[in-house]
This record gives C-alpha cells, structure tokens and sequence, in this order.
C-alpha cells in the first residue's frame, strides 16, 4: 500500500507529504480530497489516528513539549519507519509522564520518537506538537475528508462531531461503519457537546434583516456552561468542554433545584454585583479558571446562573427542535430567574429598545435567534447573531513587537489574525493589523509571559507565536489595504480583553470581518 516500507510501517511518511502539498494548496476542495485520498490509503486504524494529528486532537494531549525541547534533537533517519498509530501512542505515553523526573522522562521520549523520524516526519511533528500546522486542515476540512474517505455525508460526520467531540472515536465509526456507525452517536446526558455559536452583525436592523422576526436576548458578558443533569448527578462544562463542576457549585444547585430528571441545559455563569449589574469580566473568569478553594471564592465573588435553552429534558432530545420549540421547552422547566430576558419581535424600533435597555442594565448586546432554527452545535451561522454597541472581533495574536520607552522589555505591539476559514490562498490565519492600546501594565506582563511561552521564531523586533491566544478587539471600522492579504484592516484597534474562555478555533473570520465591511458600505 505504501511504498518502501510497506503496510503500515511508512504511514507517518506519506501522512507528512500529504500535509505538505495540502499547505500549499489555496482550494478546500482540493484540499479535502488530498486528506481523503491520504486517509483511504491508510486504513481505518491508521487514518484514525492521522485525523487526530491533523486535526489538532493531539494538542489536547497537553504533551508538555514546547518550542525550547524542539531546538536539539536527533539528526534525521535516513529510511522511513514509524507508523501514525504508534505516533499517536508515543505521544500518548509523553503526556502521560508525571511526577519527579517528568521533564527529563519525556525528554528521553521525545529523543527517541525524533531519532526514527525522517526529515519531512520530523518537520510534520515539529508543526504537531506546537499546533502549527499550516495547512489549513482543521476540524471542518478534516471531517469533511473523512466523510470522502468513507463514502458517507457530511452532514453526518458533523452531527457525529456534535455529539461525540472526539475526531479519532468518529473517524473510526466512520471508516469502519459508515453511515450507520455515525447514527450511533447521539446527545448523552453527561457528556458535553459543542456549543452553538454566533455570527455578528453591526447593528440590530442587520441582524433582523437576516432573521426576519426573531427573538432577542441579553447577551451575557460572563462564561458559557453547559449543565448536564441525570438524577441527583450534576456536570457543568464550558464552551471548551473543560469539566468546571466543582469550581461552580451555585450552577449545580441551580440544575439540581429544577423539577427535572434529566436535563441538558445552556446558559451563562457570571458575577453580579449587589445592583445586578455586571462585574467584570475578568472576576467572572478567575472565579470559573480557580481550582482552589471553590466554597471561599463562592462567598467572594458569587455566581449566578443563567439559561437560555434546553436540549434534553426528562428523556427526551431537544436538539433538533426549532428554537420556539425550545424555549418553550425552557419556560416551561425554568422559573423565570433562571432564564436570560428574551422577547420576540419583527419590529426594529421595539428591538433597539430592547437592546438600549439590555445596554443600559450594563450588559454587552444582544444575541438575535431565529425562533426557526435548530441547534447547529460546534458552528456560527445565521441562526443566532450578536449585537455589540462597538465593533468587535475576536482574533488571535500570531507575534508581537517588542516595546519601547516604559514597555521596554515586554511585548507590546500585536499581531492580530482571523481565521481563514477556507477561503482560498489565505489560511490558515489573515493578518488584519496590529495594536499596542488599551493594554495596561498588568496585561503586558502576563501576555509577553504567555506569547513567549508560545514562541516558534523571532528576530531582532518580533517574535512570532503559535496561534493560540484569543484577544477580543475593538475598532472604530474597517478600511481598503493593499498590505493585509484580506485587502482589509482594522480601524484604530485596542485590546478589550484576553478571551482564555475562547480557543483559536473559535476566533472569528475573514467572512466575518467581509460581512461587516459591507454592512458599512466598503
């Protein structure tokens, strides 16, 4: 099947030579079907462990291996040998290392799988194990790939991803199955599936002109939660599927209250102050990160639970139900303090009120539903959009400049990207500008310890970083650029706030930013 070492022995190989012509390949057509091709040659056991390096499942491994244990290793194999599967298991075994000694444990490892890796193998792990791959190969090409691969839809792949979050466990179903396997993966109380998410629009009338009638609602500045409920057991997991139940025991008990026996609830966790108002962000987000002592930091910075739908209740999946469905579903089980403040209207001026009232209660904006659509887990479409007062996007920073004056030693001036998100000859993430304001001296010194945590290269004034920080940026709009590959950049922009709650995956895209610059007529 492979040539050279046969089987399954050079499958490492050919999966690094596929990635690379898909790097260099503009079109996501052509792309996935590269990947699929890739994937049919390998079989089954072997592709479903590619799906998780290509994807960028083995990131959350958390293998431990950065930049610095990359810069000395083994010189090069001369012959093909290593398999993906037994890839996978290696750095399986590294993330596993713990305790006295770990460091130098998976050094040893680390040594070892790079010493039997050929030169385009260990280019291919290098870009692995910093999440630097770029080739634009993320979950969305990757399973559209493995949908080819296997003779199955799309459509069924994503649904299967929606319910079972792990690539490998749906690659598998998939190639080994087929469609029937993939049916198999259903919502399960207890295990967390992928949010739905919101596409913006500048203004509300932009929003309703998507939606026509529609129901808004406040859009909370604090932290998404997913509440699984079943009996008297209880688990709450973010917008990352991060497992927070006992750092959250208010938003347990909230569920636990309800008169149900099993529910899948969506919502928001956040901290308000004696007025109702919102605090800040960041109490909110270090109340929800603190792994210590949940019960003192509950009498400090109490939180309260908001809900906002319902996808299973008492045996039943909800999922698939339009949105009125839901929330009727919700009204129904939820006393109305628990629930976010919706109304439905087609009416634009009832609706800026709505948002001018939610705005002056000192909340965000507003999150615009239409009552007609389903719940597109893990994906931002025109179902549900949301309304800031300023516009915002959330980017990732891909380097940044060092500082001058009294930033002298930290990094200072971003770098700032969007996802590509498959537009050809762009991605995998489109530079829309740089800015060094609104940070204030705290933000710069955790950042410039966290982007050179994550460093991958620099020269004299840069240093360049894996794409993983999520900052959320305001700007003033957007004008025509010759510089920027997108041909856009960003207004006057400032750092509003880190956004630890957000993965890259989740930042926001060229189209997106294409959306809003025709919305104001550029």
């Amino acid at each position: 099947m492979l040539g050279g070492g046969g089987g399954v022995v050079a499958g490492l190989r050919r999966l690094a030579m596929v990635s690379q012509e898909v790097a260099a390949e503009p079109g996501r057509r052509a792309k996935t079907g590269m990947l699929a091709g890739c994937l049919r040659e390998l079989g089954p056991a072997e592709a479903s462990a590619a799906v998780v390096l290509l994807s960028g499942e083995s990131q959350r491994l958390r293998t431990g291996v950065g930049p610095a244990a990359l810069r000395d290793l083994p010189e090069p194999a001369v012959a093909a040998s290593l398999g993906v599967r037994e890839v996978e298991q290696e750095l399986e075994r590294i993330a596993g290392v713990r305790g006295a000694g770990a460091q130098a444990e998976r050094r040893r490892l680390l040594h070892g799988l790079f010493a039997r890796a050929t030169d385009v193998e260990q280019g291919f792990l290098r870009a692995v194990l910093v999440g630097d791959l770029r080739q634009g190969a993320l979950d969305a090409v990757v399973g559209d790939a493995v949908a080819q691969a296997a003779g199955v839809p799309a459509a069924a792949v994503r649904r299967a991803l929606m319910f079972r979050g792990s690539a490998r466990a749906v690659a598998e179903a998939a190639l080994t199955g087929g469609e029937q396997a993939l049916a198999a993966f259903r919502l399960e109380v207890g295990r967390a599936v992928r949010p739905m998410l919101a596409a913006s629009a500048p203004d509300v009338s932009s929003a309703l002109e998507r939606t026509g009638p529609a129901a808004l609602e406040w859009k909370l500045d604090g932290i998404r939660v997913q509440v699984h409920r079943d009996g008297d057991e209880v688990a709450v997991f973010t917008r990352s599927l991060d497992d927070i139940t006992a750092r959250v025991p208010e938003v347990a008990e909230a569920a636990l209250a309800l008169p149900l026996r099993s529910a899948v609830l969506d919502g928001e966790a956040i901290a308000l102050g004696p007025d109702g108002r919102p605090r800040p962000f960041q109490e909110t987000a270090a109340r929800t990160a603190s792994r210590q002592a949940p019960e003192r930091l509950r009498a400090e910075v109490p939180l309260s639970a908001y809900f906002f739908d319902l996808l299973h209740r008492d045996g039943e999946d909800l999922v698939d139900r339009p949105g009125r469905e839901r929330w009727a579903a919700l009204a129904d089980a939820v006393p109305q303090g628990l629930r976010v403040a919706r109304t439905e209207t087609g009416d634009r001026e009832q609706a800026l009120a709505f948002f001018r009232d939610t705005l002056a209660r000192g909340h965000e904006g507003v999150l615009v539903k239409d009552p007609a659509a389903g719940y597109a887990a893990g994906r931002r479409g025109i179902g549900w959009i949301k309304v800031k007062p300023r516009l915002t996007l959330d980017l990732v920073v891909l380097a940044a400049e060092w500082g001058s004056g009294r930033r002298r030693g930290f990094l200072s001036n971003l770098h700032l990207g969007a996802r590509a998100a498959g537009e050809p000859g762009l991605g995998p993430w489109v530079m829309l500008g740089k800015t060094f304001k609104g940070l204030t001296d705290a933000t710069l010194a955790w950042q410039t310890g966290e982007l050179l945590a994550r460093e991958t290269e620099r020269d004299d004034w840069t240093v360049r970083v894996r794409p993983e920080l999520v900052v959320e940026i305001a700007f003033d709009g957007l004008q025509r650029s010759t510089r920027y590959p997108a041909g856009l950049a960003l207004r006057f922009a400032r750092v509003v706030r880190y956004r630890p709650d957000k993965s890259a995956a989740e930042a926001d895209t060229v189209a997106t930013v294409r959306e809003i610059a025709a919305a104001v007529g550029l």
